[in-house]
């Protein structure tokens, strides 16, 4: 009976697994733009953790996602207790997925889906078989732990013991849910609960008000996931960790006072008696009892969000009463990336390209600022700071991108896109990176001739500057295609670039031409061909983004 409980059970959540991560892929950039549409609208948002969390089949991946996204400063507190409302409701679909009755199909459908997964040429394709393998596998093990709960029918001493939990009394309601709360925190999954929940009451071993409680401490047991994931975080972070504590806490607080009624109010909604018994091989079981089961969840986790969604601020203030910000700054990295969010791959890549659009952004602020020190007659120290430092910080953002990224492929839980998508983001981090180390070098030419006493020419800072402001179109023109995902930016923007390197060419030619007719202070002469150079150089980076934004398959 252990060694049938303990394969049913590994079966079910290794397909649970698979359900989520074929879903992850299938809905990939879907998903993206569903956290993206996160606003502080609680509506949306616990909307939006509905959605999300069918999608990955966890609440707990949902959860400890946005606490990273809050960790990292991505989304804000009230966003985030809005998305976690929505997830304990989307969770819930795992019970009505086990209200289909196909589990005697469950091989059957594990087979099929093998045989696609294994033999298919497009990832697609493989995703969704993938994902029906997942499907196959959470019925087969549901009917093999099904099997596993007939046997304790069989043995005295085991239903002895599980008549001990019953919910006919206020304190074996509460008894019942720390049982659920225990069992889910220890195997991490209000899943895996859920279905051991559901196989002990169809085989009649527990009556149904029993599994409802069960399912009540679930809801509880499933927060220590969140919890352990908020240790070490930014207050903020903690913040939202607390809240699903205090949200799931109360919920199952109050709802078992009218419990009794509760459970009566389902069964009326249901509309089939639980306790109506199928003959199977000669033995009973109970199979209405897991659509009872399933709506006991549904309902309690909506009536829970609907009661609390009025007070999403009031529940922002008190939390940051009781959990205070700290005297320091708490966040020692530059970047929003956050190794939490490395869980879900597809949500991640889409958090590392946001940090490489700031790196473009960076990179224009710093060719602007260029132009302005180039043309002020006095040295503007602040601004050449500003231009150094942001320089510095582009440089440790790269190194934290690649960190993260690095990261994700060494995950082993990526698919072929998204493992291409974060090699083309390694690169992009790189080039945006070139090109904000030859902007400083332009800067410093013109500050060592400052110092040493001379200045560009009159004529050359005049070309200079118009040769900053082209490539400063067409570093912005890139950076656009790469914001808006546009294949053809390397074709709409290749004339700008071959007028930028004619550009090059001439004032250098102009230049030489010069040096054999007027005399030049040498300094100067090197530091103007040293800036063409590197006005190439930015050229060149450019191009090379235009590249890796035109190849994106």
């Amino acid at each position: 009976m252990i060694c049938m409980l303990a394969g049913g059970l590994g079966i079910f959540l290794l397909g649970m697994k698979n359900m989520s991560d074929g879903m992850q892929a299938v809905a990939g950039s879907s998903l993206r733009r569903l956290i993206g549409a996160v606003t502080n609208n609680r509506i949306l948002a616990a909307i939006v953790g509905v959605i999300v969390t069918c999608i990955v089949q966890s609440s707990s991946i949902t959860t400890v996602m946005v606490i990273g996204f809050v960790n990292s400063g991505v989304m804000g507190l009230a966003q985030g207790i809005g998305v976690i409302m929505g997830a304990n409701i989307g969770t819930t679909i795992t019970g009505w997925i086990l209200v289909l009755k196909v589990g005697k199909y469950g091989l059957p459908i594990l087979g099929f889906s093998a045989f696609a997964y294994l033999f298919s040429k497009g990832d697609r394709w493989r995703y969704w078989a993938m994902f029906l393998m997942g499907v196959g596998m959470v019925f087969f093990g549901l009917e093999i732990m099904k099997d596993a709960c007939s046997v304790i029918k069989e043995v005295p001493d085991f239903e002895a013991w599980f008549a001990k939990f019953n919910a006919d009394t206020y304190w074996g309601v509460l008894k019942c849910a720390a049982v659920g709360c225990i069992l889910t925190t220890l195997v991490q999954s209000s899943s895996a609960t859920l279905g051991i929940t559901i196989s002990l009451a169809t085989q009649g071993v527990i009556s149904y008000p029993t599994a409802a409680a069960l399912v009540l401490g679930e809801n509880i047991g499933t927060t220590i996931t969140a919890f352990l994931a908020s240790l070490g975080t930014t207050t903020h972070a903690r913040r939202a960790a607390y809240f699903h504590v205090i949200f799931n806490l109360f919920g199952v607080m109050w709802i078992t006072f009218v419990f009794q009624w509760y459970i009566r109010f389902i069964q009326s909604i249901v509309s089939v008696d639980v306790a109506q018994a199928v003959m199977v091989d000669g033995s009973p079981t109970y199979p209405n009892v897991v659509a009872a089961i399933a709506a006991t969840h549904s309902v309690f986790n909506i009536a829970n969000t609907l009661m609390f969604l009025p007070f999403v601020a009031p529940m922002v203030r008190f939390l940051e009463w009781a959990v205070p910000s700290r005297s320091f700054k708490e966040k020692p990295r530059l970047t929003d990336l956050d190794v939490l969010i490395l869980e879900t791959p597809l949500l991640a890549i889409e958090q590392s390209r946001k940090e490489i659009l700031k790196m473009g952004d960076g990179c224009l602020k710093m060719l602007d600022w260029l132009l302005q020190l180039m043309n002020e007659d006095e040295p503007d120290k602040t601004l050449a700071d500003r231009l150094k430092q942001r320089e510095r910080v582009l440089d440790s953002v790269q190194d934290e991108v690649a960190e993260f990224i690095t990261g994700l492929l060494s995950s082993g839980n990526v698919s072929h896109s998204t493992a291409e998508e974060a090699r083309r983001q390694l690169r992009l981090a790189d080039e945006y990176e070139s090109i904000s180390d030859y902007i400083a070098n332009l800067d410093k030419f013109d500050r060592k001739l400052r110092r040493d006493g001379f200045r560009f020419l009159d004529s050359q800072r005049v070309d200079l500057g118009e040769l900053n402001r082209h490539i400063m179109e067409y570093v912005a023109a890139v950076h656009d295609g790469l914001v808006k995902e546009n294949r053809n930016v390397l074709a709409s923007t290749s004339a700008a670039e071959k007028r930028i390197r004619d550009e090059i060419k001439s004032l250098r030619r102009k230049h030489l031409e010069e040096l054999s007719t007027d005399p030049m202070v040498p300094m100067v002469s090197v530091a103007f061909l040293a800036a063409l150079n590197a006005y190439d150089r930015v050229r060149d980076h450019t191009r090379n983004i235009a590249e890796t934004i035109a190849h994106d398959k």
